[in-house]
């Protein structure tokens, strides 16, 4: 029987941007860059090993994005960049550090960056000053500089990002019925809400921006192409994306492009399971595009 948990499938996402960019080598500037970039991810995972590989490059270049981490949702994050803040040696990063020793709700945040704090300062020859106490918990609740908001004084769950799903259609050539076409945008409709929903750094709620003066920024996700073709012995469905992103007065900003690959092994391949691949084609093509999507959104909302 062919499905999900004995067939032998690769799923290989590829995401891009509108504009194609020459490969060039990946200096030490570049590193730095893509791991400020995988700083925005929504994923916990990946920004912990964005924060493990900047620490490790001991570059005064990584003092921005390592301050930034400071205000990271995850206390090991910002534990991290605390440690390796301190190592730097960078007295830019002293005011930080020290707002991080007394207002982190993490103690063991707290800690580092106290530590932090005295190392920058011993190799600045920075008198010490003794960190007031630290507020309790409630109070901690509401000054945390989490988030990812711009602003150094962001608080817990502050979004800085305020994000709507417009519509989903499936815009793909080929002999589709409207009834397959819906449900193919729906499977990029429920992924892309539920990806917005999850991430801390977003809101769907107009209330919400308001509270934090965000401009509303919509996005159209449309399927470009669904092609199943056969590739060295593989059965290949071939997903490819578009991500319109407007403002609130319906005016085009950019897109962004991006797809996935499912392929299955042509002898393990049967017919009736076509509708499940392309749906996990589809997924993945959102999936892949999705934290490609969030440092979009928030370079055209910044810049």
């Amino acid at each position: 029987m062919f499905g999900r948990g004995n067939r032998i499938a690769r799923l290989v996402a590829v995401v891009t941007l509108a504009i194609v960019v020459p490969h060039t080598p990946v200096f030490a500037g570049d590193r730095i860059t893509e791991l400020t970039t995988m700083l925005s991810s929504s994923s916990e995972k990946t920004r912990l090993s964005a924060v493990l590989s900047l620490a490790r490059l001991n570059d005064k270049r990584t003092l921005k994005p390592l301050v930034t981490a400071l205000h990271d949702p995850s206390a090991g994050v910002r534990a991290i960049a605390a440690t390796a803040l301190g190592k730097l040696g960078h007295k830019a990063a002293l005011p930080a550090l020290k707002t991080a020793a007394t207002d982190d709700v993490d103690a063991t945040v707290r800690t580092k960056a106290g530590e932090a704090a005295s190392l920058v300062a011993k190799a600045n020859n920075i008198p010490e000053e003794t960190p007031a106490p630290a507020a309790d918990a409630s109070v901690q609740a509401r000054a945390k500089t989490t988030g990812f908001g711009h602003s150094p004084h962001a608080v817990v769950d502050r979004p800085d990002l305020y994000v709507t799903v417009k519509g989903a259609n499936d815009d793909s050539p080929g002999t589709a019925d409207k009834t397959v076409r819906k449900a193919n945008a729906d499977i990029l409709k429920a992924v892309l809400q539920d990806s917005l929903k999850k991430a801390p750094q977003v809101t769907m709620t107009a209330t919400d921006a308001q509270r934090w003066g965000l401009d509303v920024r919509t996005v159209d996700v449309s399927v470009v192409k669904l092609d199943v073709t056969q590739d060295a012995g593989y059965i290949v469905v071939d997903a490819e994306l578009r991500l319109a992103i407007s403002d609130d007065k319906g005016k085009m900003l950019s897109f962004l492009s991006g797809g996935a690959k499912v392929q299955v092994p042509q002898r393990k391949y049967n017919a009736k399971f076509l509708p499940s691949l392309r749906k996990e084609a589809l997924e993945g093509a959102m999936n892949g595009m999705f934290d490609k999507l969030l440092t979009h959104l928030r370079q055209i909302t910044t810049t």
